[in-house]
C-alpha cells in the first residue's frame, strides 16, 4: 500500500518550526511496509492545501496529514480535507465531553468559545481519542482511500499514532518491514559499498542500502515479511555475511548505539578507565563519552589544553618538544597523550591536536591537519588527517577518528 505525508502550517514553510514529525510518522510507515513516494508542506491556504489533498488521494491510498487541528480560524486541515471527500461536519458529543473535562482538570475557569470547533469532526469518521491534548484525531474512510488526521505537537502526534493509528494500520497493511543496522567506522561510504557490490546487485528481498555519516557509514539490511520472525529470519544471514567482511570495522549492530556508547561499553566490559587530553576539539571528545549514561565507571579525567602553556604544565608536555615541532605535531600528541595516562593513572589517554581554523593554518601545516596519538600500554599509536571542512566539520571529524582510533587500540590490545 501506499501512504503520503502532508505536514500542514505556514511556520514549517518559514522554517520557524523544524518539522520532526515527517522522520517519526516516516520511520513507522516504513516499518509497517507501507510505501511512501512522497511527502508534502504546504501552508494554511485552503486551495493551496484542497489541492494538495486532492493529489495525495489521487496517487495514494492513506494519506496522513498533521497540523492544523487547533482552535483558530487559521487552522483548516479538517474542514478542507471533509470537502474534499464529501462529509459533512457534525459535532461530536463525546470529544466535546473530553473538552470539558481537559479544561476543568487544568483549572481554567471558563473554555474559550473557539475549542468548541475542535468537537466539530467530519460524519461518519473514527474519533480517535487525543490524551495530551484538546483535538482528536481524525480517520475518514471513503472511496477506498483513508486519510488519516493528526495533531501538529509532537507530544500529541507521537503518543496518538502509536497507540491508534499504528494499530489500524497494521490491519490493512498484512506485509511488515524489518531492518537492522550495521555500522561501520574508519572506512568511507565508496569503499564501504565497494565491499557489498555483489550482495547489492543481487539483492531482492533482504535489501542493502549504505548511509553516510560523519566518520562512520551505517549499512541497513531490511526485509519484507509476514511476520517479524519470518523477517529476522531474512535478515540473520546477511547481517553475519557483511560482519565477517568488515570485521573490526563493525562497531555495532544496534539501531540506538552511537560510537561512543560503544566505546563506553568496551572500557567497561574489560574495566579499563581512560583519560582525554584535547586541544583543537575543546572538550568535544570528553563531552561525548560524558553524554554516555554510566560513564562515570571508566572516565577519569578531561584536559582542555588549548594554549601551550597548559600543555607544558597540565600534560607535561617538553617546552623543547614544542619549539622544535609545534603544538601541532606528531611528537606533541605523543607526549599529550603520554600525560595525561600519567596525570590521572588511566589505562588510557586519547589525545587530539590540530587546527581546526578558519585562521592558523601554513604551507607546512594547512588548515585541517589534526593528530590523535592514544596511549595503551606503554605504547602510543599516532594518526594523521587532513580534514576538509568548516572549523565545527573538522573538530567533529576529529573527535570521531578519535573515539574510533580508542577502539581499535582496545582491541587491538585486549580481544
Amino acid at each position: 500500500m501506499v501512504c503520503e505525508l502532508i505536514s500542514v502550517g505556514t511556520e514549517l514553510l518559514l522554517g520557524n518550526i523544524v518539522n520532526t514529525n515527517t522522520q517519526f510518522l516516516a520511520e513507522k510507515c516504513a516499518l509497517l511496509g507501507l510505501s511512501m513516494y512522497h511527502q508534502v508542506t504546504v501552508g494554511d491556504n485552503r486551495e493551496r492545501l484542497s489541492e494538495t489533498i486532492r493529489t495525495a488521494l489521487k496517487r495514494s491510498d492513506i494519506v496522513i496529514l498533521t497540523g492544523g487541528l487547533g482552535p483558530t480560524e487559521d487552522d483548516l486541515t479538517k474542514e478542507v480535507c471533509a470537502e474534499v471527500m464529501g462529509c459533512a461536519l457534525v459535532e461530536d458529543t463525546h470529544t466535546r465531553e473530553r473538552i470539558e473535562e481537559f479544561f476543568r482538570n487544568n483549572i481554567y475557569k471558563e473554555i474559550p468559545e473557539n475549542n468548541w470547533k475542535q468537537a466539530i469532526v467530519p460524519d461518519g469518521a473514527i474519533v480517535l481519542d487525543n490524551d495530551n491534548g484538546t483535538a482528536p484525531g481524525l480517520i475518514i474512510e471513503k472511496f477506498g482511500k483513508s486519510a488519516i488526521l493528526l495533531p501538529g505537537p509532537p507530544n500529541e502526534l507521537y503518543p496518538l499514532f502509536m497507540k491508534k493509528v499504528f494499530p489500524y494500520l497494521q490491519k490493512l497493511q498484512p506485509e511488515i518491514i524489518r531492518s537492522q543496522m550495521v555500522k561501520v567506522c574508519g572506512m568511507g561510504e565508496s569503499q564501504v559499498e565497494d565491499k557489498l557490490l555483489d550482495l547489492i546487485s543481487k539483492q531482492e528481498n533482504p535489501t542493502i542500502a549504505t548511509y553516510a555519516k560523519t566518520g562512520e557509514v551505517h549499512i541497513r539490511v531490511t526485509a519484507k515479511a509476514v511476520s517479524e520472525e519470518a523477517a529476522d529470519k531474512l535478515i540473520k544471514p546477511v547481517v553475519k555475511e557483511i560482519k565477517k567482511r568488515f570485521g573490526d570495522f563493525v562497531y555495532s549492530t544496534r539501531e540506538d548505539e552511537t560510537l561512543e556508547m560503544a566505546v563506553v561499553r568496551l572500557l567497561k566490559k574489560l574495566e579499563l578507565t581512560v583519560t582525554t587530553a584535547e586541544s583543537c576539539t575543546g572538550g568535544m571528545l570528553a563531552s561525548r563519552l560524558v553524554n554516555v549514561p554510566g560513564v562515570s565507571d571508566v572516565f577519569r579525567e578531561g584536559f582542555i589544553t588549548y594554549s601551550n602553556k597548559a600543555k607544558r604544565k597540565i600534560l607535561d608536555v617538553s617546552k623543547g618538544t614544542l619549539k622544535k615541532y609545534g603544538a601541532v605535531s606528531e611528537q606533541t600528541a605523543k607526549e599529550m597523550a603520554t600525560g595525561g595516562v600519567f596525570a590521572t593513572d588511566a589505562d588510557v589517554c586519547i589525545a587530539i591536536t590540530g587546527i581546526a581554523g578558519p585562521d592558523g593554518g601554513t604551507e607546512e601545516k594547512p588548515l585541517g591537519l589534526v593528530y590523535i596519538a592514544c596511549y595503551l600500554k606503554d605504547t602510543v599509536n599516532v594518526e594523521k588527517y587532513q580534514f576538509k571542512g568548516s572549523r565545527d566539520k573538522v573538530r567533529e571529524q576529529a573527535v570521531m577518528k578519535a573515539m574510533d582510533l580508542l577502539r581499535r587500540s582496545i582491541l587491538d590490545n585486549y580481544c
